[in-house]
């Protein structure tokens, strides 16, 4: 999937509801706008301005380093994913 892929501090959340409610979310927002704009924030309609807010978002690396998870829960830290599904990757 475009832009979804896991990294080396950041995962997609291991919870499949989470997960799927999110994608769903993002799809429907390419489907209507055009872009994968993130489903947890509001877009202003200005389009310059809501390139901040397309997946993964701006704010979504400072997210996941303070809380373990970005806005939307998306991404999970590593330690966070694996701690949520008891193993290691």
């Amino acid at each position: 999937m475009r832009g979804l892929k896991n990294v080396q501090k950041r995962m997609l959340n291991p919870d499949k509801k989470v997960l799927d409610a999110v994608i769903r979310g993002l799809a429907r927002n390419e489907k209507k706008f055009g872009e994968w704009y993130c489903p947890c924030r509001l877009r202003s309609g200005d389009k310059e301005k809501d390139r901040a807010i397309i997946c993964p978002c701006i704010r979504h690396k400072d997210e996941i380093a303070q809380d373990g998870y970005c806005h939307c829960q998306l991404y999970d830290r590593k330690d966070v994913a694996e701690k949520m599904t008891g193993e290691k990757k």
